[in-house]
């Protein structure tokens, strides 16, 4: 299969899904220590990490089904 592919697919899964996990380290992360550390935050950091804790979910749940399941069965 991979032969008539020039795709690595566990590849990307594996990597779009720890970019995923990476997003929503930082995000919660960085929310939990900057309340921590400063005591409160400005509204606009608040929502930096909310999304970036949002969009991490999406892309670490969503890249092993995509490039694990659904793109190598279209080949």
């Amino acid at each position: 299969m991979a032969r008539y592919s020039g795709h690595d697919y566990p590849k990307l899964a594996k990597t779009g899904f720890f970019v995923g996990l990476a997003l929503f380290v930082v995000g919660t992360g960085s929310e939990l220590v900057g309340n921590a550390t400063m005591g409160s935050l400005p509204q606009w950091e608040h929502t930096l990490f909310f999304a970036m804790a949002i969009i991490g979910l999406l892309v670490g749940f969503f890249s092993p089904f995509v490039f694990g399941i659904a793109l190598p069965l279209t080949e």
